[in-house]
């Protein structure tokens, strides 16, 4: 194996490099993964358009990209639960595992969490990636590269279908139908919704929910939305649309707030009080990677309909850019062993 790999770096905003690194070395209990495919997700486009999301702030160079699987290819000390050659998706969060959080079973709240691509941490826009073995996850054959990278934010709307209690029976209204209302618009079904209503302001989008088990669809630049739902996903991120949404939540309704827009959105205090409505934020995800995996695998979930762009290491930066120009994206993927 060669000692350096190709890596893609973020500088600065709008400053993507490729460059040579050296291929990192797996530590005790670690695993040495060559990454296959890593999905590109908001948040790194974010991160390349902002330099910082929240209070964080790229202040050093920065590799991007949680959304990857790969194989196993090297084993740190005491690493001893998967074998060099197994496939896995990888979780690309690691915590601490001592902290209230994390005993009480909330380690996605983990305040010492370290989240690939999050600085000062490196993500998997890059040859290879070492992690902690028992967040690298075995994957079967039924999954290509490219679904296994995408169970990360398959887990992103497991987490947010487990929040809202999205059961047999429910009806749940999706706001926004890119690949995180998508993944939920399926998951949400699996869980035994019988109605899922979906809405954006992209067509092609909404054509894709409907093919992915969406009951309904709406234009919400053309028609209002004439649906009372149990749960409200809200996933676009967008202020309107969730003030628009959360207005038609019924009676002890759930609301769930997963897409990430600005800082702060209104809130229609007096329907939320009167109809007893539960609002919730989520983050990320935990414990949802064997669920991820069982809806993938055995195609409940379709993740490969969701990707529609592929992109080599030397174009990362074509890949984050590309949603901005092209309203037919729904998922860039980057292909390391691409040339």
């Amino acid at each position: 194996m060669s000692q350096t790999m190709k890596s893609s770096v973020l500088y600065g905003v709008h400053d993507v490099r490729t460059e040579e690194r050296p291929v990192p070395q797996p530590g005790p209990g670690e695993v040495l993964i060559q990454v296959r495919a890593v999905g590109t997700c908001g948040s790194d486009v974010h991160y390349y358009e902002h330099g910082r999301i929240g209070d964080f702030v790229v202040e050093q160079p920065l590799v991007l990209g949680h959304e990857p699987s790969g194989v196993i290819v090297a084993k740190g000390r005491d690493a001893d639960r998967h074998e060099i050659g197994q496939r896995v998706a990888l979780e690309p969060g690691v915590p601490c595992s001592t902290c209230a959080q994390c005993k009480a079973g909330r380690y996605n709240l983990c305040p010492r969490m370290r989240f690939f691509g999050t600085p000062p941490i490196d993500g998997a826009f890059a040859e290879y990636v070492v992690l902690r073995e028992d967040f690298a996850h075995p994957i079967p054959d039924a999954l290509s590269d490219e679904a296994a990278g995408l169970l990360e934010p398959l887990s992103v709307g497991v987490w947010a279908c487990t929040k809202g209690r999205v059961r047999t029976g429910s009806r749940v209204l999706i706001t926004g139908a890119g690949p995180i209302g998508l993944v939920a618009t399926q998951t949400a079904r699996a869980f035994g919704a019988t109605e899922v209503v979906v809405t954006d302001v992209n067509p092609r989008r909404l054509e894709v929910a409907k093919e992915l088990g969406a009951s309904a669809t709406v234009d919400v630049s053309q028609h209002d939305i004439d649906f009372e739902p149990d749960v409200l996903l809200e996933c676009s991120g967008v202020p309107a649309a969730a003030k628009q949404a959360m207005r038609k939540v019924g009676r002890a309704g759930r609301i769930v707030l997963v897409g990430m827009g600005g800082d702060e959105i209104p809130l229609p205090l007096a329907h939320i009080q009167n109809f007893e409505i539960e609002v919730t934020g989520t983050f990320r995800y935990a414990n949802t990677w064997p669920t991820a995996i069982e809806l993938a695998a055995d195609a409940t979930v379709d993740l490969d309909r969701l990707v529609t762009h592929r992109f080599s290491l030397d174009e990362v930066e074509r890949a984050l850019t590309i949603a901005a120009t092209d309203d037919s994206v729904i998922k860039a993927v980057v292909l390391p062993s691409h040339g």
